[in-house]
């Protein structure tokens, strides 16, 4: 690798590091785009998949003591755990990019109810009620689609949450997304010992980037945290748009 990719690579990893120290979601979304220019797809995601694990381990564990519903954000990542079985089996058969981008269409729905509606929020008795099935949908868009990201995130931002109890309850949950990842990349070659030590070295760049996000968010009212949550949820659901288009779907 040359020096201009590798110094091209750590900075797509920290970046994505500091919106996961920011916010605790959103470090694939820059840094697997930026990998995936340097390398290729499979190689991004597989370096990406480690980090991930490693992310939210350490998250999860940071923010424990701020999750004040504990039996909500574990049966909220064991359904997810559980979707993205059942959307791995959906991706040979259903039309993913049609899927995603009406998914993208309910998450604009949503951006455009908060900002019409600054004050709306998803009561907690009904975010419990609801946590089960979000969590499986969440997870099936996971295994079909690569992103639980649109369903996960509007909905803990919906519930009004921290940002502490926000990162620590999406943590556990793409915690439980990364550990069934992880063996079903290695079971299909992807994930091989060589980009498993790659993704060890990128470990630096991502917690460095974490590191001054989490530092960053400090100076971030809930108000601005909420715009953050939604812009980076603005963002995600351009590039669903974004793919559909590329695939001839919509095109």
């Amino acid at each position: 690798m040359d020096p201009a990719s590798l110094a091209l690579a750590c900075v797509g990893i920290a970046l994505g590091g500091f919106l996961k120290g920011a916010t605790g979601a959103g470090a694939p979304v820059v840094g697997v785009p930026v990998l995936a220019l340097i390398f290729d797809v499979p190689m991004a995601v597989a370096i990406f998949s480690v980090l991930n694990l490693c992310t939210n381990i350490w998250q999860s564990w940071t923010f424990r003591n701020e999750v004040t519903e504990r039996r909500f954000a574990l049966t909220f990542a064991a359904t997810g755990a559980a979707g993205v079985i059942v959307g791995s089996v959906l991706l040979a058969t259903l039309p993913v990019p049609i899927l995603m981008a009406a998914l993208a269409l309910v998450v604009f729905g949503y951006i455009g109810l908060r900002l019409a509606r600054p004050d709306w929020y998803l009561s907690r008795d009904r975010g419990r009620k609801m946590g089960a099935t979000v969590g499986f949908v969440g997870g099936v868009m996971q295994g079909a689609g690569g992103l639980s990201a649109p369903v996960s995130v509007t909905f803990l931002n919906a519930l009004n949450l921290s940002r502490a109890e926000f990162i620590g309850t999406i943590s556990v949950f793409f915690l439980a997304m990364s550990a069934l990842q992880i063996p079903t990349l290695a079971a299909l070659g992807i994930l091989t010992w060589d980009r498993v030590i790659l993704a060890l070295a990128a470990l630096v760049p991502m917690f460095m980037g974490i590191a001054v996000g989490s530092w960053s968010a400090k100076f971030l009212s809930k108000r601005a945290f909420d715009r953050v949550i939604l812009t980076l949820l603005a963002v995600i659901a351009s590039k669903l748009i974004w793919d559909a288009w590329n695939s001839g779907i919509l095109g």
